[in-house]
């Protein structure tokens, strides 16, 4: 039995006791799972899992990111191996971030409120 540290705060996610965090997800109406692969962080083991929640249940499911959804092309009617692919590519993806005082803005000016792309695929 596991320890409570190889536990984690994000669905689908686990600890290795080597250090590796894993994630895998479940298909619906089934005992069946699809390996996600392992990862250096439990954030980007968790952004693998959500990557694989939409491909399987769309944009509705409940994510642990709900404020970074992945938007993934042909989500729906992917094979196994393309969600496992999809996954990978998600969260290894580099998250833009975006501060008041990157870019040329330094926050005393005025912001129009155009909109801002925080991912680049």
């Amino acid at each position: 039995m596991e320890g409570p540290s190889s536990s984690s705060k994000y669905k689908g996610v686990r600890k290795r006791k080597w250090g590796k965090w894993v994630s895998e997800i479940r298909l619906p109406n089934s005992r069946e799972r699809i390996w996600l692969g392992s990862y250096d962080s439990p954030e980007k083991a968790a952004r693998a899992f959500d990557a694989a929640l939409y491909c399987l249940r769309g944009s509705g499911a409940k994510f642990n990111f709900p404020d970074n959804p992945p938007a993934i092309s042909g989500g729906r009617n992917m094979s196994r191996s393309e969600i496992r692919e999809a996954a990978a590519r998600f969260a290894n993806s580099e998250e833009k971030q975006v501060s008041p005082t990157w870019n040329g803005y330094q926050g005393n000016e005025s912001y129009d409120g155009g909109s801002v792309s925080l991912w680049n695929f």
